[in-house]
């Protein structure tokens, strides 16, 4: 079995737009990939935790935080 990871940011004008438009982002996405042969499996929460930077000479030092992706995961024979 092959499987494949997909990354997807949705995007809202929250000002416009309903979260329906992401569902729609996702449905299309999905849809995308199914009409190559995948099957879509899951959406994932990935965590990561981001290094700080430093910056020159202490200059512009941003501390480290933790971000999380979703990640879809599709599988095919």
């Amino acid at each position: 079995m092959e499987y494949k990871v997909v990354p997807f940011t949705a995007t809202l004008d929250q000002k416009k737009e309903t979260t329906s438009v992401v569902a729609n982002q996702l449905e299309t996405l999905i849809s995308n990939y199914t009409d190559e042969g995948w099957t879509y499996i899951r959406l994932e929460s990935v965590s990561t935790y981001v290094q700080p930077d430093a910056g020159c000479f202490g200059i512009g030092a941003k501390p480290g935080y933790m971000a999380s992706y979703q990640m879809i995961v599709f599988s095919r024979h």
